[in-house]
């Protein structure tokens, strides 16, 4: 408790931390514009739609993830085997130009990772482009159960294809910093004028 009020003095996020269908959350809201509240709901409809149309890998989520973690990040998502935790991207989870399937098709994608790393295969980058496939396969699979697919299914059949380069592209951690602080001073710019 002491630690909340610490971290809320000092202005930093304090983190939310609930149960969504038997998976930890953690929602670490660093934008005032978002509500904390959405951003669980849109993930609950999201793990819905997985557990509905594609059980057998939502009760691989529930085995192979320490937690979900939504937070601001350079892409949609991400999986951390050393703690085990998936990251969903937080701007992206409540972002209404993105329906909830796509939103659940990203935690789907992560879950084959940590479905690879539960399995022992190492994550390293020299295999990067093949498990990045394997992945975007979890998506189609996904895509083609669930109702309006068609978005998600198009995207990871067109990553399918590409090049290794493109279907796994490096990501520069200070770019993409950058360009997240820049995105929010503009988001709390507009908030304020």
């Amino acid at each position: 408790m002491l630690a909340r009020w610490i971290r809320r003095l000092a202005g930093y996020p304090v983190p939310t931390t609930e149960m969504v269908r038997g998976i930890e959350v953690i929602v670490i809201n660093t934008r005032p514009d978002i509500e904390t509240v959405d951003v669980l709901a849109r993930l609950d409809e999201g793990l819905g739609l997985i557990e509905r149309f594609t059980p057998h890998y939502f009760r691989h989520l529930r085995r192979d993830f320490g937690q979900i973690v939504v937070e601001r990040y350079a892409c949609r998502g991400a999986y951390f085997p050393d703690s085990g935790r998936c990251l969903v991207e937080l701007t992206f989870a409540v972002n209404r130009d993105f329906s909830t399937a796509q939103v659940a098709a990203t935690i789907v994608h992560e879950g084959m990772h940590a479905r690879l790393h539960a399995l022992g295969f190492p994550l390293d980058v020299a295999d990067r482009a093949r498990q990045e496939r394997f992945c975007r396969r979890g998506e189609i699979e996904f895509a083609r159960a669930v109702p309006n697919g068609g978005p998600i299914l198009e995207r990871a059949m067109a990553a399918v294809r590409s090049a290794d380069d493109e279907v796994a592209p490096a990501v520069d951690p200070d770019e993409a910093a950058r360009r997240i602080a820049e995105v929010d001073r503009e988001a709390l710019r507009g908030r304020r004028g």
